[in-house]
């Protein structure tokens, strides 16, 4: 199919799905947040939303989730039901569901965000009452905004949080390691984010093309693929 028709259809599905995301928050209410994606533009992907539970809006950027779906192609599959936390401690249960066109292609992504923080307070309170205690699972933090920039960097620091070292202190190995990892995340999906990356670890745009195309030579074949 040419492009032009493949486009045509994508737009299509876009706007067949912009009466779904304001048609579920009504039924679901002010808790429920749906955000529908257009990866063909990742800065700005957002092209829909209803509902406030990440602070999204028209036009705003993909969470390091839409990036990891990005990054992961046509073999992305759907996420469902999985519990995040945004910056301000909320948690939320989330479903990230992929949309393609009639090639299989992915290009977009359809995502429901639920608020669940005040059922997990009142959850812990019985819990407590009855003697049962909670279970203290540590939810992942997940980076929601509007600036794509802003995602990378938070994306960034907590890689370099885990390594526990700065970059003149890691060997090659665990340099080649760092950039695995956030092309694995999708970072580099993302346009200018090479040299974003670069600036922040201090080293030459030049460098860093170096390390990602040595990280990708390396990576695990079996690897390769799998708030929205």
């Amino acid at each position: 199919m040419a492009t032009q028709d493949l486009d045509a259809e994508r737009d299509a599905i876009i706007g067949a799905l912009g009466p779904v995301v304001d048609g579920l928050v009504a039924t679901f209410g002010p808790l429920c947040e749906v955000v529908l994606h257009d990866y063909r533009r990742p800065e700005k992907s957002v092209v829909a939303v209803a509902g406030s539970v990440t602070g999204r809006a028209v036009g705003g950027a993909m969470s390091e989730i839409g990036m990891r779906v990005l990054a992961r192609g046509d073999e992305a599959a759907d996420e469902l039901n999985y519990l995040t936390r945004t910056r301000s401690g909320d948690l939320v249960k989330s479903s990230t569901m992929v949309l393609r066109d009639s090639t299989g292609a992915v290009f977009g992504a359809l995502c429901v965000n639920l608020d669940v923080t005040a059922v997990h307070r009142t959850h812990a309170l019985l819990g407590g009452l009855a003697g049962l205690g909670t279970d203290p699972a540590h939810t992942p933090v997940t980076t929601f905004g509007n600036d794509i920039d802003s995602v990378v960097d938070v994306i960034l620091d907590t890689h370099r949080l885990l390594q526990h070292h700065n970059w003149a202190g890691l060997d090659r190995e665990r340099r080649l390691e760092l950039f695995r990892s956030l092309d694995e995340h999708g970072v580099f999906a993302v346009r200018r984010a090479v040299e974003q990356v670069a600036a922040r670890l201090g080293i030459s745009r030049a460098s860093a093309y170096s390390y990602l195309s040595q990280a990708r030579a390396t990576a695990d074949p079996t690897s390769q693929g799998g708030h929205p």
